[in-house]
Order: structure tokens, then sequence, then C-alpha cells
């Protein structure tokens, strides 16, 4: 957790506040994609994280990236951009404004390289582990090979984009 999210929390607590993040749909030369096994869930998961104050989002991705998995990557388009309601397992409550991008492996090798994750592994696309909707829609839409960043439609919604105390 950044500096500034921790002094954002010891102010709100659990309370919901809105934050930028970024998530990364990164791919190797074979086609693989990287995921990260979650400390906090346990579950597989894009790697994300958040934007920190001054920063821009493909700076935070590459940044993030690089912390969580010890892999350099480039940002090769924006993907995707959507509102993603989370609550975490002490209680923070936090509606991210999501930047997702579609990325390229550059040099390193992924490994574990903080304390947020437990697991770090390239997948197949056809040999994904169970991810959750939205980590699904992330995937689908950065592997598109159109130019637009996907977003849902003004006055739609999106199954894979559940609502705020939606279970």
């Amino acid at each position: 957790m950044s500096s500034y999210l921790r002094n954002l929390r010891r102010h709100v607590g659990h309370d919901l506040v809105l934050l930028p993040g970024v998530s990364a749909v990164v791919l190797n030369d074979a086609g693989e994609l990287l995921l990260g096994r979650r400390s906090d869930t346990g579950t597989w998961s894009l790697l994300a994280g958040m934007v920190d104050p001054g920063e821009q989002p493909a700076d935070a991705i590459v940044r993030e990236v690089r912390e969580e998995a010890g892999v350099e990557i480039a940002v090769e388009r924006l993907a995707g951009v959507a509102m993603h309601p989370v609550t975490y397992p002490n209680g923070d409550q936090c509606d991210y404004l999501n930047v997702w991008f579609r990325c390229r492996y550059v040099s390193g090798e992924a490994r574990v390289n903080d304390e947020e994750s437990l697991d770090m592994r390239w997948f197949a696309p056809g040999g994904l582990p169970p991810l959750e909707a939205f980590a699904r829609l992330r995937i689908e839409q950065a592997l598109r090979d159109e130019p637009a960043a996907w977003f849902t439609a003004p006055g739609s919604k999106h199954p894979a984009i559940r609502e705020r105390n939606a279970v």
C-alpha cells in the first residue's frame, strides 16, 4: 500500500474512497499472459495498482508490474476504462477508475517481488486459471485487435462490472 493510501485510510477508515487504478494485460513472445496470485484473496488476477499523485497511468502500470513481478514491460495501447468497486478482506471499500493497458513483455524473470502476491506465472490464453468476470473482460478487450479502447456505453451496464454492494 502506498504512503498516500495509508495516510488517506487513517482519515477515512474503511469508508468508500474513489481511486485511480491501472492494470496490465501483459503478453510475452509466446502469446502467454502474466498473472499474479493475490496474497489477500488467493485468487489469480491481472497485475494492477494505484496511480500515485502526479503520476501518469502508463507510468504507473510500468512501475506496478516492475514492483510486483520484477518484469519490464512496454505499454502498447490503452485497452479500456471502467469503474470497478472493490471491498477488501479487511473491510476497506474502494471504487477504482480502472484504466487497463495491453502490454508487451520486454525483460526480466517473472517472480513474486513483493508482499502483494503469492505466485507469478505465464498462462496460455486457452489455459487460464479461474478469474473474476472483470479480469476476463479486461483480457478479452486487450486481446482484440481494435485500436479504440473499450468502455461501457452511456446509460448501459455490463455484467462483468458489478455494482457497489452487489455480491
